[in-house]
């Protein structure tokens, strides 16, 4: 069985879909050492239910490989999350699997994944209409926004003037007990859902501001992480009347080009707001 076709809301491509794209590279970071000491071997052997099922597809067959595709792709990182690498899977417990996304559209894009299957086949918009597992996202969320600036301050710190201080101290020997506080690289992680998700089983995106990476090639990847397609943990629940719940009518895909970080338009030319992100990216870290 083939996988469906990428729809027009859709915000992946159908390489990425199928798989045929290539994928980001993804070694065994300071992130995955920071979380390898939280891996659980716990596996959730409840039988899904199917609520507001959005995409039929195939299960992939090898549920061991580092790399699975389909719109059902992500059930075998909920199921059986211990059969992947630390390079893949970065933590899992009874509430959640934490998984670095295939193609990762910023420097850190990480992907959490609840495992209650009594929500995972809703679409976001219905799933945070229950307040307790609402809040229950949104603090797991929450604390991965600091792990995830600590990947990113690994990233960047060395480059930063806002950390110079810090990392100073850091040399010192020995360091002082109370470290300069550097740079907020938290502010500059994003947490949201997309208004129409691609994937079947429900996901919270967790992605650093840059979108600089090798795996944001079409106008629709860029968009969906710079325009109101991407809707914010914290503005749930939305409003009945929320635009944002009409993602295709609202054209948020197809909508011009625009720098997240200083506001210049690049109409449709893809192309050169990639090479402007890079440059873009040069100044940012170096704040």
């Amino acid at each position: 069985m083939t996988n469906p076709k990428v729809q027009p809301e859709d915000a992946i491509t159908q390489e990425e879909l199928e798989g045929t794209t290539s994928a980001s590279s993804r070694p065994k970071n300071a992130f995955s050492e920071l979380m390898s000491h939280k891996r659980k071997a716990s596996a959730d052997t409840s039988n899904p239910s199917a609520p507001h099922k959005r995409h039929p597809s195939t299960i992939p067959a090898d549920a061991a490989s580092n790399a699975i595709h389909g719109r059902n792709a992500l059930l075998e990182y909920i199921q059986t999350p211990e059969r992947f690498p630390a390079s893949r899977v970065i933590s899992h417990d009874a509430d959640f699997v934490v998984i670095h996304d295939l193609y990762p559209k910023s420097t850190v894009h990480i992907l959490l994944l609840p495992r209650n299957p009594t929500k995972y086949l809703l679409h976001p918009f219905d799933a945070f209409a229950d307040p307790a597992f609402l809040s229950l996202v949104r603090t797991k969320a929450l604390s991965l926004r600091s792990l995830a600036a600590s990947e990113l301050r690994q990233h960047y710190t060395r480059f930063s003037a806002l950390d110079s201080a810090r990392n100073t101290a850091l040399d010192d020997s020995p360091p002082p007990d109370t470290l300069p506080p550097g740079r907020d690289w938290a502010s500059e992680i994003l947490i949201g859902v997309h208004a129409h998700p691609s994937m079947t089983h429900l996901h919270i995106h967790i992605i650093s501001k840059d979108r600089a990476s090798e795996c944001m090639r079409h106008k629709k990847h860029y968009n969906s992480f710079a325009t109101p397609f991407l809707v914010p943990i914290e503005d749930f629940p939305l409003d009945e009347g929320d635009v944002r719940r009409h993602p295709g009518r609202e054209g948020y895909l197809d909508r011009e080009l625009v720098c997240w970080r200083c506001g210049k338009g690049f109409g449709r030319k893809f192309k050169e707001l990639k090479g402007h992100l890079e440059e873009e990216l040069e100044e940012w870290k170096r704040l």
